[in-house]
């Protein structure tokens, strides 16, 4: 009976932490470069233990989804700022040939950083988990000391990025301390309002007879067009070297026709989810698509990656397809409940 108790304690963290390393990299970047799964220890720690840091910490303040962005965006500048230093290396991946650098910064990097670190490493794998643990949505998975003792994990895995990959893969190469300075005045600043202003609006009326949500299979498809749709205009096809925009517009416009498209995505989810028909089938759908669609991108990189690519994709549909089939299921003995 005790070891029943504990795993029913830890299965829920613990599965964020394997969602989190899922969606943000194995069933992404580990497509087109498979020497990603060496760095799994790293990423667990990175990815696993940080995101489940920011889910604690905006539980326990009673935040909810602008906190949750906040805290990814303050992620995003831990790891990608601090951690590989890609937001300022001049050689890092090639990033600074993506599009935009501007002010010692890869200003294209960065977009396509914040649209992938908030959505896939923060908002889906806390919303799957929220789906597999109802009961505890709004609850802590972790003690006081479990809470301190992933966010010194979460700082270790920062380091790691920097004294193992920014080492390995841009050697030699250290930012300038005003950048650090301003990154992590950013970090604290963003920790703070997301922690702190807890005012800021996130508790929408719910349920609103006056909207309705499209169908399910719309949602879906709507999620992994607009997915693809952003992956493509700032990122390279398949992590390789060529844009499929770069040479029809100038960077700048790939950063605002980034942002045209992600913004209206945000809102238009926003407004679908107070809606009176929104159930747990749209948001597997929606999550669905958005991660159909990051595999997809990935796999245009190689054969390698096109066969990668095809078995994660059918993986992660037979699961998803499972996940919906244990929410119906769910949903049938509450209602037998019920009546």
């Amino acid at each position: 009976m005790t070891g029943r108790l504990n795993w029913r304690r830890i299965s829920a963290p613990w599965a964020l932490v394997l969602l989190t390393t899922a969606c943000a990299e194995l069933t992404f970047t580990a497509v087109a470069v498979p020497a990603t799964w060496l760095l799994l220890p790293l990423l667990l720690v990175m990815y696993g233990a940080g995101v489940l840091f920011i889910r604690e910490a905006v539980v326990r303040v009673g935040g909810g989804w602008p906190s949750l962005v906040l805290l990814g965006l303050a992620y995003e500048l831990a790891e990608d700022g601090l951690g590989l230093q890609a937001l300022t290396s001049p050689r890092m991946y090639g990033a600074a040939d993506w599009g935009l650098r501007f002010l010692g910064l890869n200003w294209t990097y960065w977009e396509s950083q914040i649209g992938v670190h908030v959505v896939l490493s923060v908002l889906v794998p806390i919303a799957l988990a929220d789906l597999l643990f109802p009961h505890r949505r709004n609850r802590p998975y972790l003690g006081r000391g479990g809470f301190v003792g992933v966010g010194a994990l979460a700082i270790v895995g920062v380091f790691g990025l920097r004294t193992i990959v920014s080492a390995i893969v841009d050697p030699g190469y250290q930012m300038p301390w005003s950048a650090m300075v301003v990154f992590t005045a950013l970090i604290i600043g963003l920790a703070v309002l997301a922690l702190m202003g807890v005012a800021l609006p996130h508790r929408e009326e719910l349920g609103r007879a006056d909207r309705r949500a499209p169908r399910p299979g719309v949602v879906g498809f709507v999620s992994m067009y607009l997915t693809m749709a952003f992956l493509t205009t700032v990122l390279p096809l398949g992590l390789g070297s060529t844009m499929l925009l770069g040479d029809m517009m100038a960077p700048v416009l790939l950063l605002v026709v980034g942002a045209m498209t992600a913004v209206p995505f945000g809102l238009v989810v926003l407004r679908w989810r107070t809606a009176a028909n929104w159930s747990d089938r749209h948001r597997i759908w929606l999550i669905g698509g958005i991660l159909v669609s990051h595999t997809a991108f990935m796999m245009l990189g190689s054969v390698l990656s096109a066969l990668l690519g095809a078995l994660t994709l059918a993986a992660s549909v037979m699961l998803l397809i499972k996940l919906a089939g244990h929410v119906a299921q769910r949903e049938t003995q509450a209602n037998t409940v019920l009546v």
